[in-house]
């Protein structure tokens, strides 16, 4: 039902995103630095729960909204641009936030570690925007199953976030070093990531296709 050039493209999306450093980042990292991997992971259970809750939440409802206002479409590429611009320019800005750096925090229980970290995911701006406003740009209304394609969309942005971060939260120890002996390391980082985002937003800007019926 997809093509493959919608899951490159989702699958782009949720690498810019979650390379950006956000909430979800700082807290993860500082998990894993502070109290150890398992303490990092169990703190991903929870901001994979939260995905599973903006992907339930934002698909039921613009599978109703996209269906019913297609002229919508424009508005929200727009805005998705709008933000991967922000989010490029705070990538690559000067002062920009030392992730591997983190500030110590208290231990706390496996409980209240997952619970962290579904709050901390339910109440990130930048998952929030990527469901309302990024990802649903790659459903193709002219197939039909505007629900169906939205949840296998998000499934697909979900499986590269929790990868992604898997990665980070195993490595966030060896990762910190590195850069704390190596700063200019980290400068690429960000202007590498920058450089994607930024792209993302002119590629989302200048598209002009855009949903004609429903099928």
């Amino acid at each position: 039902m997809l093509e493959l050039s919608e899951v490159l493209g989702v699958s782009a999306v949720a690498l810019g995103m979650v390379l950006t450093p956000g909430p979800n980042m700082i807290y993860l990292v500082s998990r894993s630095i502070t109290q150890g991997r398992r303490a990092g992971v169990i703190s991903l259970g929870g901001v994979a729960l939260g995905f599973l809750v903006y992907l339930l939440a934002a698909n039921l409802g613009l599978s109703v909204v996209f269906l019913a206002v297609p002229e919508l479409y424009v508005a929200v590429k727009l805005a998705g641009a709008a933000y991967l611009v922000y989010l490029a320019w705070n990538a690559v800005k000067p002062g920009g936030l030392a992730v591997f750096s983190p500030q110590a925090i208290p231990p706390d229980s496996p409980r209240k570690l997952f619970a962290m970290g579904l709050m901390t995911n339910l109440l990130n701006p930048k998952i929030a925007v990527m469901y309302l406003s990024l990802i649903p740009q790659f459903i193709d209304l002219d197939e039909g199953h505007v629900l169906l394609q939205g949840l296998a969309l998000g499934a697909v942005q979900i499986a590269v976030s929790i990868a992604v971060n898997l990665v980070i939260v195993l490595a966030a120890g060896a990762i910190a070093a590195f850069l704390a002996r190596r700063p200019s390391w980290l400068k690429v980082q960000r202007y590498a990531m920058g450089g994607v985002l930024g792209a993302l937003a002119v590629s989302l800007a200048v598209d002009t296709s855009g949903p004609s019926r429903v099928s």
